[in-house]
C-alpha cells in the first residue's frame, strides 16, 4: 500500500541512483575485465610471433648457435624492455636477448611435450610474468637433442595499459552518468506531460470549466480517459435522475404539509414544532435538488465568502446578544463541494454556537492535504454522553440547553454524504462546544 503511494519522481530517482550507483560500475568492471583478457590474449600473441621468429631464425651448431640480431623484435634488444627471451639446449642456456641481460632468475622447469607451446602465468623473486615457452626436437645424425624456447613479459606492462585504460574509462562513465542523467530527466518531463494535462483537465472538470475531458493523449492514457468521461457521463444522469426524483418528491410532500399546518392538529406546540422539522427538511430537499448538489466532487467552493455571509447574518439575528465573532481563514481556502451543501453546513454550526454561547464565537480554517473547519463557543458545552446522540438522526436534537441541535441532522448527513467526519469536543479556551468537521482530499488531488 506505502509503495504505491511513492511519487513517480521518486521512482525515477530510484531507477537513476540504481543506474548511476549499480549498473554503471558493474558495466565498469566488467569492461575492465574484458579489456585485460584482451592484453592477455594480444600478449599471448604477441610471444608467439616473436617465438617463431626465433624458431625461424636461429641455427644451432655443435659450438652452440647462430642468431642474426637485427631482425628480431625492438623489444627483445632493449636493455630496459619488458619482454625477453631465453634458449636452452638440454637444460642448459644457450643463448638471450639483450633485453635480458640483466635478468638475475632462471625460468622453472615445467613438463611440456614436444612441440607443444605453453602459455601461463608465473612468479618468479615477487614479479609477475606471463610466459609463453616451447621445446622442439633437434635431430641429427648421431643423436636428437631437445631445445627449449622461453619468452616472458612482464604483468606490469599490461597493469600499466590498464591502469589509463581505467583512467579513460572513468572518465567516460562520468559522461555517461552524465548524458544518463539529462536523458532521464528529459524523458521523465516528457513522459509526465500527458498525466500534467490529463490532471489540468480533470482540474478544469472540478471547477465546472469543462464537462469531459478532450485532450489527444497517448495510447496508455486512452482506456482512463474514456473510463472518466464515462463515469462523468453516468453521474450526469444520476444526478439528472436524483434532482427529478427528489423535487418530484419534496413537491409532493408539500400540498399535505399545507393542510397539515392549516388544520386543528397545528395548534398543539409538538405537533407544530415536528410539521416545522419537515417543513424544514422539504426545503433543504427542494434547494439541492435545484442546485445538483450530488455532482459535488467537481465544485471548489472558497470558504472565505460563504463565512462572511453567514457571520453578517447572524450578527443581524443575534445582535441583542452582541456576539464577538473570530475567525481565521485564508483566501485561498477552498471547499471541495456545492456552495449550498458549504452554508448548510457552517449555517447550522453556527447558528447553534450562537444560540449557545454566551457572547463569543471562532471558526478556524486550516487547509492544508485536509480541509479542517473548527467552530468554537463559550457556552455551557456538551455533556459527553449526549454528545453520540446529538449527531443521530431522529433525536430531539433542539431540547438541549445548550441549543444545539437545530439542523444536526442535516449536517450529520451531509458531512457523510462528502466522507467526512464530525467530531464533538469540549472547547480549548473558550470552554464551551467545538464542532470539528474534516474532509480528506488526498485521494481527489
Amino acid at each position: 500500500m506505502v509503495a504505491s503511494q511513492i511519487p513517480l519522481k521518486v521512482r525515477q530517482g530510484f531507477i537513476l541512483v540504481f543506474v548511476l550507483l549499480v549498473a554503471l560500475p558493474i558495466l565498469f568492471f566488467s569492461i575492465g575485465k574484458a579489456y585485460y583478457a584482451s592484453l592477455v590474449e594480444a600478449t599471448e600473441k604477441t610471444l608467439e610471433a616473436h617465438l617463431y621468429s626465433l624458431i625461424s631464425e636461429v641455427d644451432f651448431t655443435e659450438r652452440g648457435i647462430i642468431m642474426p640480431s637485427t631482425i628480431l623484435a625492438p623489444e627483445l634488444n632493449r636493455l630496459n624492455s619488458d619482454t625477453y627471451a631465453m634458449i636452452y639446449r638440454e637444460e642448459q642456456p644457450v643463448w638471450h636477448s639483450e633485453s635480458a641481460v640483466n635478468v638475475n632468475f632462471v625460468p622453472d622447469e615445467l613438463e611440456t611435450k614436444a612441440g607443444a607451446a605453453d602459455f601461463r602465468r608465473v612468479e618468479y623473486k615477487n614479479t609477475v610474468y606471463w610466459q609463453l615457452s616451447l621445446t622442439v626436437i633437434l635431430n641429427n645424425i648421431d643423436q636428437s637433442e631437445h631445445a627449449r624456447f622461453i619468452l616472458l613479459k612482464r604483468n606490469d606492462a599490461l597493469l600499466r595499459l590498464m591502469d589509463g585504460f581505467k583512467q579513460t574509462l572513468v572518465n567516460w562513465m562520468y559522461v555517461m552518468g552524465v548524458a544518463i542523467a539529462a536523458l532521464m530527466a528529459v524523458g521523465f518531463v516528457w513522459s509526465a506531460r500527458p498525466l500534467q494535462r490529463l490532471d489540468k483537465e480533470i482540474k478544469a472538470i472540478e471547477s465546472g470549466d469543462i464537462q469531459e475531458i478532450k485532450g489527444l493523449y497517448p495510447v496508455e492514457l486512452q482506456t482512463i480517459k474514456a473510463d472518466l468521461n464515462l463515469l462523468l457521463e453516468t453521474q450526469q444522469r444520476q444526478k439528472e435522475r436524483y434532482r427529478a426524483s427528489l423535487s418530484d418528491l419534496a413537491h409532493a410532500l408539500k400540498t399535505p404539509l399545507a393542510v397539515l399546518k392549516s388544520s386543528p392538529l397545528a395548534n398543539d406546540a409538538d405537533a407544530q414544532e415536528q410539521l416545522d422539522r419537515i417543513n424544514v427538511m422539504i426545503e433543504h430537499q427542494l434547494k439541492r435538488a435545484a442546485t445538483g448538489a450530488s455532482d459535488t466532487w467537481k465544485k471548489q467552493t472558497a470558504i472565505k465568502p460563504v463565512l462572511d455571509s453567514i457571520l453578517n447574518a447572524m450578527s443581524k439575528v443575534y445582535r441583542d446578544k452582541d456576539i464577538i465573532f473570530t475567525h481565521a481563514v485564508k483566501d485561498k481556502d477552498y471547499f471541495l463541494g456545492d456552495k449550498t451543501d458549504l452554508l448548510e453546513l457552517l449555517g447550522n454550526l453556527i447558528d447553534n454556537a450562537c444560540k449557545a454561547c454566551r457572547s463569543q464565537v471562532d471558526i478556524q480554517v486550516i487547509q492544508k492535504r485536509n480541509l479542517t473547519i473548527a467552530i468554537s463557543d463559550d457556552g455551557p458545552g456538551v455533556p459527553i454522553d449526549k454528545r453520540e446522540s446529538l449527531l443521530t438522526r431522529g433525536t430531539r436534537l433542539d431540547t438541549y440547553e445548550s441549543g444545539h441541535g437545530v439542523g444536526m441532522a442535516i449536517v450529520s448527513d451531509l458531512v457523510k454524504s462528502y466522507h467526512g467526519t464530525l467530531t464533538i469536543l469540549d472547547a480549548d479556551t473558550l470552554g464551551g462546544a467545538k464542532f470539528i468537521l474534516e474532509f480528506n482530499y488526498n485521494d481527489k488531488k
